[in-house]
């Protein structure tokens, strides 16, 4: 009998690869919705596993599940450190204009 995969374990397998979580994270950026956009780091935190995440970002694992959590608010430079140990860095570009 076929082995199948889940969607989760599927996903948490590509956000593995820096391309694909940056597109993940885009994706989820132009929803322009904070809280989505944290859910959707939480799965890049997640592929990456959650204890090894933690300690690369030097912040402890309940703190990382805090920062995280629909609840969760993190400061920028959080954010931005949670970014680098995934494999991404943050950049900006000009948004479209309407003609």
């Amino acid at each position: 009998m076929r082995k199948y995969q889940t969607h989760k374990d599927y996903l948490l397998e590509s956000l593995k690869d820096p391309k694909e979580a940056a597109l993940y994270l885009n994706a989820a950026v132009e929803e322009n919705d904070p809280a989505f956009l944290l859910v959707a780091l939480a799965q890049v935190s997640k592929a990456h596993g959650m204890s090894n995440m933690a300690k690369r970002a030097s912040i402890t694992r309940m703190g990382l599940h805090k920062i995280i959590s629909g609840r969760g608010n993190p400061e920028f430079k959080t954010f931005v450190r949670l970014l680098h140990e995934s494999g991404l860095e943050l950049s900006f570009k000009p948004r479209a204009m309407a003609a």
